[in-house]
């Protein structure tokens, strides 16, 4: 339903499509079915893994705690891509994703489908000591200059569960604090510097989103005892959330309100005082008339009723 609906917004294939997937807690204040402790939420809760591509969400899919963050992710990613694909076989896919998502599966199935990653990588010892004489000199500039001292490069690594050298990117800074390492591997080609700051950097967008559907569109309403009905509250937060971004596009562009959180276009354009009125004939619904956004209201109204049914 959400992929659907994303590629019926869409009037031409786009050239390139960045596939961004997370997870995040749903917090549980019952005995709700494959509830569990989460050791870094600290709290009993649900783990649902949530796809976004810019503002549309492509799928959320609700998991119990007790997993890997990363399990489920690549069967998602290729059944969107599968769907994808056969809508707009041309355009380029790429995946994005934290250091929770650095899955030899995931990556091996990217690179026998065509897909390219950005993908983040944790630290360890091996890629500590593949920088360290990088770190070293920056140290000495720092401490020559005062200047904090940054750099974008890359090299090739393997873990010891890969079965071949793959590009890692890294980002390293030293100031005051010490060294901030920073690491990613990807198969796309081009700067290291535009893949990390213009690419890789813009990631942290879709953890906004994702705090848009929880928090602005109680999408963390789990109190059913059943695991499958806690997924349908999921996806009907999901569907709100949709239906927000296609009012943000369809009605709002424009005006003050086109890049407003839904919270925002909740409580100020929509959330009206109104009279309901009926008879054996019809239903009348009187609206406020000192609404504050009462013009704008009117042109949103104006502009989705034209689209027709």
């Amino acid at each position: 339903m959400l992929v659907a609906q994303f590629i019926a917004s869409h009037r031409r294939a786009p050239d390139e499509l960045v596939l961004d997937i997370d997870a995040s807690d749903v917090p549980l204040h019952g005995q709700q079915e494959l509830g569990a402790f989460h050791a870094y939420y600290d709290a009993h809760c649900y783990l649902p893994l949530y796809v976004f591509c810019g503002q549309a969400m492509l799928a959320c899919y609700l998991r119990p705690s007790k997993i890997d963050g990363a399990k489920h992710a690549a069967a998602v990613i290729k059944l969107l891509v599968t769907r994808l694909r056969r809508a707009w076989p041309h355009t380029r896919l790429i995946v994005r994703a934290d250091s929770g998502f650095c899955r030899r599966r995931l990556l091996q199935w990217c690179e026998r489908s065509g897909v390219g990653y950005v993908i983040g990588l944790a630290r360890n010892a091996r890629l500590h000591t593949a920088v360290q004489y990088v770190e070293a000199a920056m140290a000495d500039d720092y401490a020559a200059s005062g200047a904090k001292q940054r750099l974008i490069d890359e090299f090739a690594y393997a873990a010891k569960s890969w079965s071949h050298q793959r590009r890692v990117i890294t980002r390293l800074e030293y100031g005051a604090q010490g060294t901030n390492p920073r690491f990613i591997v990807t198969n796309l080609e081009g700067d290291p510097v535009q893949l990390y700051e213009r690419l890789y950097c813009q990631r942290g967008e879709a953890e906004n989103r994702i705090k848009e559907a929880q928090l602005d569109l109680f999408g963390t309403r789990a109190s059913c005892p059943r695991f499958v009905a806690n997924q349908l509250r999921l996806l009907l937060a999901a569907l709100a959330y949709t239906l927000m971004v296609q009012l943000r596009q369809l009605a709002l562009e424009a005006s003050e309100l086109e890049r407003a959180t839904a919270a925002t276009i909740r409580c100020r354009l929509l959330k009206i005082g109104a009279a309901v009125l009926r008879n054996t004939r019809r239903v009348r619904v009187m609206l406020a008339s000192h609404h504050p956004l009462r013009e704008l209201f009117a042109c949103a109204a104006a502009r989705l009723a034209a689209l027709g049914p």
